[in-house]
């Protein structure tokens, strides 16, 4: 066998062998995060803020956090950017804890996830990269087509259920509805067309304009 082909064999098995190794770091990261437990004290500030909330509520949220950490995992070191109002105030309060969120970052993540506040849309027709990233792995994680969507996941939906004053508020079909709400059906739409970058979701036919 010839030098050449030794080569191309060997750096075969080597990307082979890295692919299955990371691919067993993120299964073990994705069920730390399923399986950590989040302190109290997040609970308690989320109810200081939002005293509406039932114990069934605030568990929807800890379930927000837990699913943005997952897609944190998932879009690794592309930026991302929170959609919801509520679980932002638990991940701030989380952060908080510096030596816990810390160990929590590097074990479940491999790296510091910094706090970007809650941000929605910077309009009803224009969704920045980090908002269209999280619709696009949210939709996915949970069954959705994010071109083509039928509900709001959890992410994009939990503000709106929970009745959060400051929250975020999206809806799918927006004709008509401008402002009332973000657009989720204009996420990835921009100049009256749909974005064809692979991280873009566009639903509702990009319909509604400014």
């Amino acid at each position: 066998m010839s030098f050449i082909a030794l080569s191309f064999i060997s750096v075969f098995l080597f990307i082979l062998f890295w692919q299955l190794r990371q691919r067993k770091v993120k299964k073990k990261r994705s069920e730390l995060i399923e399986s950590y437990v989040f302190p109290e004290r997040l609970t308690v500030e989320l109810r200081k803020r939002y005293p509406h909330l039932s114990d069934t509520d605030c568990d929807k949220v800890m379930e927000g956090l837990r699913e943005f950490f997952l897609i944190s995992l998932a879009a690794k070191n592309r930026v991302i950017a929170m959609p919801s109002q509520a679980v932002d105030v638990v991940w701030h309060e989380f952060i908080l804890f510096t030596r816990d969120y810390e160990l929590f970052c590097s074990r479940a993540l491999g790296r510091f996830l910094h706090h970007i506040p809650a941000e929605a849309m910077t309009k009803p027709t224009q969704a920045h990269e980090g908002i269209k990233r999280v619709w696009k792995y949210s939709c996915l994680r949970e069954g959705i087509d994010p071109k083509a969507p039928t509900r709001l996941p959890l992410l994009f939906a939990i503000d709106s259920e929970l009745k959060i004053e400051d929250g975020f508020t999206y809806q799918l079909n927006c004709k008509g509805r401008e402002n009332d709400g973000y657009c989720a059906s204009h996420i990835g739409c921009g100049g009256g067309g749909c974005s064809s970058s692979d991280d873009s979701g566009c639903g509702g036919g990009c319909g509604g304009g400014d």
